[in-house]
């Protein structure tokens, strides 16, 4: 008998694996004990053996302590055959097919023999490597286009071969070239109903499992009618890498018309998962969102399961219908070096859908009607850094439900926002208006007709924002807006509605546009609120207070501009507003003030020429001036009171004019 020269790993049945098996203890990675020869004198032949044809050899009467090297075609016709003990199948090449293999104790295979049409029994054998490299033809995966029956089977036959891969303890799972379509809806033309949960649909990694693709591998959504589906997902399941490859969703050739949103076709799904990582995919076309992350059940909920210790990592996310990233429960997630474009488009055959943003965390709470919250949803230790985002319809990056986020290092078109959210850190970004231009660089918290208490602590320093109608927008409490700089805007920096206990500083604002105003407080409250160290160059009002404390709710409430630099052409403005005080701060114009009380001017320096100093026009109260240095010029006063101001309403006269 000739040496036999294919080894065959035993097939890890495509669906089925027969028999129960014991364990065994034999070395995983043991060399051959035996290798079958030929026992007489003829010389042993070396022509290079067809790896497609037949074998001229069977495995049958084989002895126990063999070595068969597979490089050709073993047909078992159907029938079972039972091996020897300590058998050891090498893959060359070849394959084996059509049949059942029934291992003894101490047998070996090379994982590259699996393929669907081999079943295995008996005791299960050791497998040789631990990685597996997935050949889609032996496994029956049909390419292309195909019916919805073939996208179901393509699904099935890979969810179940990485399961059969993982039940013979391989964890590395390899796809090099496939483009195929897997169909993950609830409804075919011959089933329904399937499953309750798109992730359950999806093809599912198992746990404690390296999926690992290449540029060559395109896993497709078969186009559906289903409002919910999901392509990949980890579901319940730790300890997972997904790296490589490219996911496609159906958002141009879903069909929409029942009219309901159809929002939540996600491309990939993390459900309840520790430890895992995605690095390197390319994740597109989603009917909803790109990558959707999230816990099983509620937080209040004795079988809630959280998502965390979760990196997102060299990904590219690209024109995903509604979000690119949602992140709707979980905490300890890593969202870094991202390329995030093109959230929430209209495409030429469908229109993005709310909230259209590049990264979106969206946690769900409601009130308990006595002032707290019910958390549904929870999602803390977010860090997403280092990201670049382009094209989003609506926004880069938003906390809109979340605690203790970190929004550190990105590099962004769309604005950045936080809505409901506590301990938000927006640090060190550059964000430059793309081409669509204008809206808010940096949204910081949410207009409330009710309690700010649950928007605090939040801080938004190191930024670079450019080219937005207004550079920051900052309301709510216990907020830091430090260290930013802000250019090309109409407005720089807006405290809006309510702002209390919080600090604007050392922020750099200028502005070349027509009109720009550097700060601008309009119809707010402010309580407690330190504007300080700032340095603003405009074209008209570097300063403009209107209508701040007005309110009956704030009559008390005060804040204080001290050591800023005020630079403009024209007035800084205070009018119809109350408790304003101004210290310490530069001006190289003057300050025009009316109809305002409980207004104070300390030490400040105001060089105006051709201006009056300080103009108090319309009736104004309570108006303190103390210690400033008023410069104007020929023909102009330093300070110009208005016959409708009393003099006796100004008190502590005692300023230099020059």
């Amino acid at each position: 008998m000739k040496k036999l020269k294919n080894l065959m790993l035993v097939a890890l049945i495509g669906m089925s694996v027969l028999g129960t098996w014991s364990c065994n203890n034999e070395e995983l990675y043991e060399e051959p004990l035996a290798v079958m020869e030929d026992e007489s004198n003829e010389d042993v032949d070396d022509t290079v053996t067809d790896v497609n044809s037949l074998c001229d050899f069977t495995l049958e009467n084989l002895e126990a302590n063999s070595t068969v090297v597979v490089n050709c075609i073993i047909d078992l016709q159907g029938e079972s055959l039972d091996l020897p003990e300590n058998v050891t199948l090498l893959y060359e090449g070849g394959d084996i097919i059509n049949g059942t293999l029934v291992f003894s104790e101490g047998s070996s295979i090379d994982g590259d023999l699996l393929g669907n049409t081999l079943e295995v029994g008996g005791t299960k054998p050791a497998l040789r490597d631990t990685a597996f490299a997935f050949d889609p033809k032996r496994w029956g995966i049909i390419e292309g286009v195909v019916s919805d029956e073939v996208a179901l089977s393509n699904r099935d036959i890979l969810e179940n071969t990485m399961l059969l891969a993982k039940a013979y303890g391989i964890d590395t799972f390899k796809i090099d070239e496939l483009d195929a379509y897997f169909l993950v809806s609830r409804v075919t033309s011959s089933t329904s109903n399937r499953n309750f949960y798109p992730a359950q649909e999806a093809i599912n990694i198992p746990a404690d499992f390296n999926l690992i693709m290449t540029d060559n591998t395109h896993l497709r959504v078969f186009p559906n009618s289903s409002e919910k589906y999901s392509l990949l997902a980890v579901y319940n399941a730790n300890n997972i890498t997904v790296t490589g490859g490219n996911l496609y969703g159906d958002r141009d050739e879903h069909d929409y018309s029942n009219g309901n949103t159809h929002e939540w076709g996600h491309v990939l799904t993390l459900e309840a998962t520790n430890n895992t990582i995605i690095d390197g995919v390319k994740i597109l076309n989603g009917s909803g969102d790109g990558l959707k992350i999230h816990s099983l059940n509620f937080t209040f909920q004795d079988n809630y399961i959280p998502s965390h210790n979760i990196m997102i990592k060299n990904c590219v996310f690209d024109s995903n219908r509604r979000n690119n990233v949602s992140i709707t429960d979980g905490y300890d997630i890593y969202i870094e070096n991202n390329e995030v474009l093109n959230a929430g488009i209209d495409t030429k055959n469908s229109k993005g859908t709310n909230p259209k943003f590049g990264i979106d965390i969206e946690a769900v709470r409601t009130s308990d009607g006595n002032g707290g919250y019910i958390f549904y949803e929870r999602s803390e230790r977010i860090y997403i850094r280092n990201n670049t985002e382009r094209g989003s319809a609506a926004g880069s990056i938003t906390v809109h439900i979340g605690y203790d986020v970190t929004v550190e290092g990105n590099t962004v078109e769309k604005g950045l926002s936080y809505s409901y959210a506590s301990g938000t850190k927006i640090i060190n970004n550059i964000v430059t208006a793309g081409p669509s231009g204008g809206g808010t660089g940096i949204a910081a918290g949410k207009k409330l007709t009710g309690s700010s208490d649950s928007i605090f602590d939040n801080e938004i320093s190191g930024n670079t924002v450019t080219g937005f109608n207004v550079g920051i927008n900052v309301q709510n409490r216990s907020t830091v807006v430090t260290n930013n700089n802000v250019y090309d805007f109409s407005t720089g920096i807006f405290p809006t509605e309510f702002l209390k206990d919080s600090r604007i500083s050392d922020n750099i604002l200028v502005s070349e546009r027509v009109n720009s105003t550097g700060i601008f407080i309009n119809g707010s409250m402010l309580e407690n609120v330190i504007i300080e160290n700032n340095d603003v160059e405009v074209t008209r009002n570097a300063l403009k207070i209107t209508r701040g404390n007005s309110t009956d709710e704030s009559a008390e409430y005060s804040f204080t501009l001290k050591n800023n630099i005020f630079k403009a052409p024209s007035y800084s403005q205070i009018s119809y507003s109350k408790g304003v005080i101004l210290e310490d701060n530069s001006f190289n114009h003057g300050i025009q003030v009316f109809g305002s009380s409980d207004i104070g001017f300390y030490n400040n320096t105001i060089v105006a020429d051709g201006q009056d100093g300080i103009q108090l026009r319309l009736e104004n109260t309570n108006i303190i001036m103390e210690s400033n240095v008023i410069s104007v010029g020929d023909k102009m006063t330093c300070i110009k009171v208005d016959s409708a101001t009393s003099l006796s309403q100004i008190k502590n006269n005692e300023n230099t004019c020059k």
